[in-house]
């Protein structure tokens, strides 16, 4: 973000439940995207970039759906279309990953965003690293509640009939590890072909936490693209 936002304005918020963030935490992508127009539209943009990780990336295909002319451009890492394959084994894989990391003493994220091979692990290292260098400010931990109700939304996303994704027009940046576990990268390669006018990154060695393990080259493409 810090290198993006030396480009471009970044906003980042705490949908609703989340963080600092008041409220309950929808159990729908659908509702969410409600959430994030209104918080857009209540700080006065007309149209904006998205970018949107993972769950973010359901919710901003949810808003470029249903708010066309409140989106130029998108990018989306780690995530899939709506009925996409496996996603909806996402709440099973999280739960297994959590207590791989609590027995091996281990953070969670380790085991959900990166490989198992040296690489992959040493950039793990190196992620959980760079995420304590703020001090001021920091993200509160999120709720048990809001946890699940997120896995339950990205479940039902798994579970849904499948949305035609060519009335999404506007320019969009695809990208995933080539072996996301949480979010089968197969979902992401779907993404782009169903997509009118994205471009595809796959990122070898890498898990649904591709952007940051390769975030240099991330950055890079994400101004350019912008």
């Amino acid at each position: 973000m810090d290198g993006i936002a030396a480009k471009h304005r970044v906003i980042t918020f705490d949908n609703r439940g989340v963080g600092a963030s008041s409220g309950t935490t929808p159990t729908t992508v659908e509702q969410m995207a409600r959430d994030a127009v209104t918080f857009i539209r209540a700080l006065g943009f007309d149209q904006v970039d998205l970018f949107g990780f993972s769950l973010g990336g359901m919710i901003a295909q949810v808003i470029a759906q249903q708010q066309p002319r409140l989106v130029r451009k998108m990018i989306l890492a780690g995530t899939g279309p709506a009925g996409g394959e496996g996603i909806e084994k996402v709440t099973r894989i999280t739960y297994l990953d959590t207590a791989r990391g609590l027995l091996t003493r281990q953070d969670p994220k380790q085991f959900l965003f990166f490989t198992r091979t040296p690489n992959g692990r040493a950039a793990g290292r190196q992620f959980l690293a760079r995420l304590e260098e703020r001090t001021n400010d920091r993200d509160k931990a999120i709720s048990v509640r809001s946890f699940r109700a997120q896995l339950k939304a990205i479940h039902r996303w798994g579970q849904q009939e499948p949305t035609d994704l060519a009335s999404i027009h506007q320019p969009v940046l695809v990208l995933n590890g080539e072996s996301d576990n949480m979010v089968p990268t197969k979902n992401t390669v779907d993404l782009d072909r169903r997509l009118r006018n994205s471009q595809l990154v796959l990122y070898p060695d890498a898990g649904h936490g591709g952007v940051f393990q390769f975030h240099e080259d991330f950055v890079e493409r994400a101004l350019k693209f912008l």
